[in-house]
């Protein structure tokens, strides 16, 4: 190992050190669920907004709740509604009659991780309203942007088995989220563990804060230093060009199962993502495994299926495995 990749690796295992810890103090809430646990943890660590979907009861507004009560940040929830609006989000002007002047009221999104629960339900004015707050990080009232404080995290949650009364996120909403989670139901132990822990008429539970803002701050920055190799790189390029060019790759049987293929910020949130998932195990290097890994989180909402895939029953979930399976690893 060269003298700069091990000097890499040591900072790593030393800045990473408040993993474990973070991730005992969750699980002092959340039974099970490793998975959503780690992938949020990945999605603040590597500065990226999460869309979790999952049906109803199974911890998502929870875990988010419990990450941002652990991590000792403002924490705002967002139930979203038809009948909210983009002021009720980022805030509106307000008119004094007295003096004849306009005053700011910030909306609750002036905070560092924001639950919008139920995402799907708010019409698209809404959705919308959160589009220059998630890529900008600001936000315009009236004449004046304001600059959101950092870390600043959207959590998103939608069911997916309502559709009555609910607006789909439109693709450029969506492809803002830097990882869409598909959460599933738990074991028969890890049921058996909740239904101990949480039958119970009192739901008070204590979530101690065991790192500060300025601490993951500081994580991003090693994050960015985490090395990744350039064989690796053209590995995550020959991905995502296999969805938008699959007859270059062999894959001529998606060609018309893909509408639209991954965008070039899919490259970039996989590589970025890949080196934050080194960041969790405590390596200071990025391997193929953690491309493949964090890879169907990252594409799944980005490759557009078409009305033949559909009609074969195919998911854009079953594209991305064929892509994995196909391109050639490093």
């Amino acid at each position: 190992m060269p003298a700069t990749l091990e000097a890499i690796n040591e900072k790593v295992k030393k800045e990473s050190a408040f993993i474990p810890e973070l991730i005992r103090e969750m699980e002092k809430v959340i039974v099970g669920q490793r998975y959503l646990i780690e992938r949020l943890l990945l999605g603040i660590l590597a500065n990226g907004h999460i869309l979790i979907e999952g049906v109803p009861g199974l911890a998502k507004t929870l875990s988010v709740k419990t990450l941002a009560q652990a991590v000792k940040t403002r924490f705002q929830r967002l139930q979203f509604t038809p009948d909210l609006l983009p002021a009720d989000l980022i805030g509106t002007l307000i008119y004094n009659p007295k003096d004849g002047e306009f005053t700011i009221k910030k909306g609750p999104i002036f905070a560092n991780i924001i639950l919008a629960d139920e995402i799907n339900r708010a019409p698209a004015k809404v959705q919308s309203a959160l589009l220059e707050a998630m890529q900008e990080r600001q936000v315009t009232i009236g004449d004046t942007t304001y600059k959101l404080d950092e870390p600043f995290l959207v959590l998103a949650t939608q069911n997916p088995i309502e559709h009555e009364g609910t607006y789909p996120l439109p693709e450029a909403q969506v492809d803002r989220f830097m990882l869409k989670l598909k959460v599933g139901y738990p074991t028969r132990d890890e049921e058996l563990a909740i239904m101990k822990r949480m039958a119970t008429t009192d739901k008070k539970m204590t979530v101690n804060p065991v790192i500060s803002p300025d601490v993951l701050l500081k994580a991003r920055k090693i994050v960015d230093e985490v090395y990744i190799d350039e064989r690796i790189e053209k590995y995550i390029v020959d991905i995502i060009f296999a969805t938008r060019e699959p007859k270059s790759y062999r894959l001529d049987e998606l060609t018309p199962l893909i509408k639209y293929g991954a965008s070039p910020r899919a490259s970039i949130y996989l590589s970025i993502a890949a080196k934050a998932y080194a960041f969790l195990q405590g390596r200071g290097y990025v391997v193929p495994q953690d491309v493949k890994t964090i890879g169907m989180d990252v594409l799944r909402h980005r490759v557009i299926i078409s009305y033949e895939a559909e009609a074969e029953d195919k998911t854009s979930e079953d594209i991305i495995k064929r892509v994995f399976e196909e391109v050639k690893v490093p």
